[in-house]
């Protein structure tokens, strides 16, 4: 079996620490199959009108058709690229962010077109069958838990936090919430921030910390790192947005806290806070607010040992690459051979 991975987003600056792609690349490493990015430009966030991803490609992506069984694109939003429409093969569509930050889908009508689509939650799934569509399928995504093992937290006189998904942009310290962490940092003396940056805006954020004179408690780990060997010194992982497209709906890093047995903190615009909330593996912040993050990561402080326990619990259970992979594959044989 042959997959095309079409991608909406081009590589990071610093490789391996970007979730999607790494996702991409464990399928294709099981499937086969080749990655094309269907964006022009190499900057990240570059404005570039949706309607011509991938026209630029489209000789080279009819072309590699011919030798593959399916197409699977990955984009933030659901949106039917005009690209799609000159595809022969089944397409599956992983909605990488979620579909409840989205106010209005393609017609049902077009996403009938698509041999999948690819949510990460029930209440995705919910929306689209209201829409009438019956191609839906929650598939969460995985991660390889063997690298990671549930070592004892810190002194707790100190609290810890791994702030994950970097800005790609300046806009994004507000929206990612990187600006409010800093701020309740400066007010919480026993708080201690890990950055995971990935190449851009170095300086920025550098001159950020020593304006708030927070040098001392912060530390910006700006390469690729194996979050396994972070883990031991940190309490808890966080990623905060001010939109649900911003972010991946699982974001790797708070996978991996969990799998480490380190709870979370996740704004509720994400995707992943309905399974925070469920399993109670961590808290909900009102998205980048800064009294609720104060309010949450005292209670997260408060109810340590609790958290912590129920992220010991789900870790290891929820987000296997194993899983993953044979989800998809049921997926894939599915389509290929219905066509």
């Amino acid at each position: 079996m042959k997959i095309l991975y079409l991608m909406t987003a081009p590589p990071p600056a610093v490789a391996g620490t970007d979730a999607v792609i790494q996702e991409a690349e464990l399928l294709r490493s099981r499937f086969g199959g080749e990655r094309v990015c269907l964006v022009p430009s190499s900057k990240p966030r570059a404005h570039f009108p949706r309607t011509f991803y991938g026209l630029h490609r489209f000789t080279a992506i009819r072309r590699l058709e011919r030798e593959t069984d399916l197409h699977h694109i990955y984009a933030a939003e659901l949106h039917f690229f005009p690209l799609l429409r000159f595809l022969k093969k089944p397409i599956v569509y992983t909605v990488v962010s979620g579909l409840s930050g989205q106010k209005r889908l393609p017609g049902s009508n077009v996403l009938r077109r698509l041999g999948a689509i690819v949510v990460p939650s029930r209440s995705d799934l919910e929306r689209l069958a209201e829409m009438g569509l019956a191609n839906g399928h929650v598939i969460r995504p995985g991660i390889d838990l063997s690298r990671f093992h549930q070592a004892p937290p810190g002194p707790r006189s100190e609290l810890v936090l791994m702030a994950g998904s970097a800005p790609w942009t300046r806009k994004q310290f507000r929206t990612k919430g990187i600006d409010t962490l800093l701020r309740v940092a400066r007010k919480m003396p026993f708080l201690k921030l890990v950055l995971l940056w990935r190449g851009l805006w170095l300086e920025e954020i550098r001159g950020r910390v020593k304006a708030l004179e927070l040098a001392d408690r912060v530390e910006i780990i700006d390469k690729w790192v194996d979050i396994s060997r972070v883990l031991p010194r940190v309490h808890a992982a966080v990623v905060l947005a001010d939109k649900q497209k911003l972010v991946k709906a699982y974001p790797h890093s708070l996978l991996e806290a969990l799998a480490g047995g380190r709870p979370v903190l996740v704004s509720h615009c994400i995707s992943m806070a309905e399974y925070v909330r469920e399993t109670g593996c961590g808290e909900v912040v009102q998205g980048v607010e800064e009294v609720d993050l104060f309010r949450k990561i005292q209670n997260l402080r408060e109810n340590y040992d609790d958290y912590q326990r129920q992220a010991t619990r789900v870790g290891k259970r929820d987000f296997s690459q194993e899983s993953l992979v044979a989800t998809y594959r049921d997926l894939y044989e599915s389509l290929r051979g219905s066509h």
